[in-house]
């Protein structure tokens, strides 16, 4: 069996890591349900492994590419709606993770999140 090429991106080496860590704001380990929708029908569902204000790494048997384009529903623990994400961008590819960027968030549901986010304890 021939190894696949990984689809992740290469380390950027101009990249420190407090550049790193300030890019992605505090990420915590949050699991949950997560569907997605794309252009031409595409959707499908995931498992949010680790969230943040500004992305969330998820796993999913469903295919998706590098720079898609998604709307998506995460069925978070705080209430029993989906938060709404108007759109994100897959920015890496692992297997069957991927990570997700929010670009387009409403303010009172990336204040939901970010509620979410502080009251988990370091």
């Amino acid at each position: 069996m021939t190894p696949r090429p990984s689809s992740k991106r290469p380390p950027d080496p101009q990249k420190t890591t407090a550049d790193l860590l300030d890019r992605r704001g505090r990420r915590i380990a949050h699991s949950c349900r997560m569907f997605f929708f794309g252009d031409d029908d595409f959707e499908g569902e995931a498992a949010v492994l680790d969230v943040s204000t500004n992305g969330c790494r998820v796993e999913s048997s469903v295919e998706v590419k590098i720079g898609m384009v998604l709307k998506l529903s995460l069925f978070l623990s705080d209430f029993k709606w989906p938060l709404r994400i108007d759109q994100a961008i897959v920015r890496w590819i692992d297997g069957k993770q991927f990570g997700l960027e929010f670009t387009s968030i409403r303010l009172a549901q990336r204040e939901r999140l970010r509620n979410l986010i502080m009251k988990v304890r370091p």
